[in-house]
């Protein structure tokens, strides 16, 4: 067996062997298809059969940030539903196996879009149909009732938003390369705004919905949702925010890190986004502006910490010097969202 980073092959089969006996006939072989700063994806083959197995980054040591236990089980208890998954095989939570604890999945073919120069050569008809297929299949996860999939548990939707807006405000506080006096006002509007609790829209959040966390089929449909690692219960209106300002990001924050798959001729706008959702879902989505503030505050956010990991010198190859370049513009489109909501702060 060949030595990978991060996976020991001899460890994995010795485990993998006790759990599904006899699946795997030849000698093993793995390379790394994604990973770096977030999760590990590993394909491993035995020459006849491929599996796909999923570590935290190396070096990670805050496993409640890489959960491969809440990954595992999101998909597994979506198995049965209308919501495409990857069929899981089995999880490892004790760390001593491969270094790590980790997860075993079917390997499922199809390409996850990450900019406009993918879409472009499918033409603007079949980039709508997928995009579409985005947002259905994003209505379809918010109808599943979570005690009907064994979920009941995986999340706490009392006061969801509201620790949300102290989660983003706590993590700008302990990346802060400058002082930023329009986030704090952001977080401070936000803070005032929260909206109560509402049963109707609590159900599982994915947490980062967007096209390059589906592996889109040759037949233009969704295969699989992958990445799960912040899945939850909550408000599902925060997972249709955060599809939206991801399409604006490359707009407003630009950079070779940043999916520009909305600038893609047939991609659709904001606003058909919207409609699509509520079509399908039979929800009045109502006012969004602080749904959409908040996902441009946690954006921001997650931008600034990038900046603040690089001007450390703790990231890792090219395009990392222009992520700070993103945050005010990103802050400023959230003050916006509130503006020309109608709540009061």
């Amino acid at each position: 067996m060949t030595e990978t980073p991060g996976l020991d092959l001899t460890a994995f089969r010795g485990w993998y062997d006790g759990q599904r006996p006899g699946e795997i006939t030849g000698e093993l072989s793995a390379e790394v298809i994604a990973g770096g700063k977030s999760n590990l994806t590993y394909v491993v083959t035995d020459g006849g059969h491929d599996w796909i197995v999923r570590r935290p980054p190396l070096g990670h040591v805050q496993a409640t940030a890489h959960d491969m236990g809440r990954e595992y089980t999101a998909m597994s208890a979506l198995r049965d539903t209308d919501v495409p998954v990857p069929v899981t095989y089995a999880h490892c939570a004790d760390p001593d196996v491969i270094g790590a604890p980790f997860y075993v999945m079917e390997r499922v073919d199809g390409v996850a879009y990450r900019s406009a120069g993918q879409l472009e050569p499918l033409g603007p008809e079949r980039t709508a149909a997928i995009a579409d297929r985005m947002v259905d299949v994003l209505a379809a996860l918010h109808a599943v009732e979570p005690a009907a999939v064994g979920l009941a548990e995986f999340g706490r939707p009392q006061g969801f938003l509201e620790r949300q807006v102290r989660r983003w405000g706590k993590q700008l506080e302990g990346s802060k390369t400058t002082e930023r006096p329009n986030a704090e006002e952001l977080h401070r509007r936000l803070t005032a705004r929260v909206p109560e609790d509402n049963d109707e829209w609590n159900g599982i959040v994915h947490g980062d919905y967007r096209l390059d966390n589906l592996l889109t089929g040759p037949d233009d449909r969704i295969k699989a949702v992958v990445d799960w690692e912040m899945a939850t219960l909550g408000d599902v209106r925060t997972d249709l925010a955060l599809l939206l300002v991801y399409d604006q990001i490359a707009t407003l924050a630009g950079g070779a890190l940043v999916a520009d798959v909305a600038k893609a001729p047939g991609y659709p706008e904001p606003q058909q986004h919207l409609a699509r959702y509520a079509a399908t879902s039979g929800r009045d989505l109502g006012d969004m502006g602080f749904h959409l503030g908040l996902a441009y505050f946690k954006l921001a956010v997650i931008l600034e910490g990038i900046h603040f990991r690089f001007l450390q010198g703790a990231t890792v190859g090219e395009g990392f010097d222009q992520i700070g370049a993103g945050f005010d513009p990103l802050i400023a489109a959230g003050l916006d969202a509130l503006d020309q909501s109608p709540g009061q702060d």
